[in-house]
């Protein structure tokens, strides 16, 4: 039986692979990606993080070089730009997480909604609730120390 592959579903690919090539590029002072888009020095640093990471597997280097592309192509979309002004590099991990396993037609890219929806329960869970401070337990700290 002949194995085919559908060209426009992009196998997964461990999210430990997008994160070095996003590494890669944040320690050569390319970490805006998100913002900016790639550049052409911008793919020749991810190339060559995936020649490394990949030596001897084009169908793996390919599929991550593939979603890596595609990850930084859907932050053009203007929700999941303003998620990055506001909340920064803390937004990377999730994102990477959910561009390792979201599925990704290569024609057409990350479907922006399903990634903003998939990005905000991403937050969700990753939210600790805190209490509100009281003024008064300040105030008593204070009196036990200047005592």
């Amino acid at each position: 039986m002949a194995m085919t592959l559908d060209l426009t579903d992009v196998p997964t690919v461990a999210a430990a692979d997008l994160a070095g090539a996003m590494r890669a590029l944040i320690e050569a002072g390319r970490g805006a990606v998100l913002l900016r888009g790639l550049a052409e020095e911008d793919f020749d640093l991810v190339q060559a993080e995936f020649k490394r990471r990949f030596n001897g597997q084009p169908q793996q280097a390919l599929a991550a070089f593939v979603r890596f592309r595609h990850m930084v192509d859907v932050f053009t979309a203007r929700r999941l730009k303003s998620a990055v002004l506001d909340r920064g590099f803390a937004i990377i991990a999730p994102a990477i997480a959910i561009a390792s396993s979201l599925r990704l037609n290569a024609n057409r890219g990350f479907n922006p909604q399903q990634f903003t929806m998939a990005l905000a329960d991403a937050s969700k869970s990753n939210v600790v609730t805190l209490e509100p401070r009281h003024s008064g337990v300040i105030e008593e700290a204070a009196e036990q120390l200047a005592a």
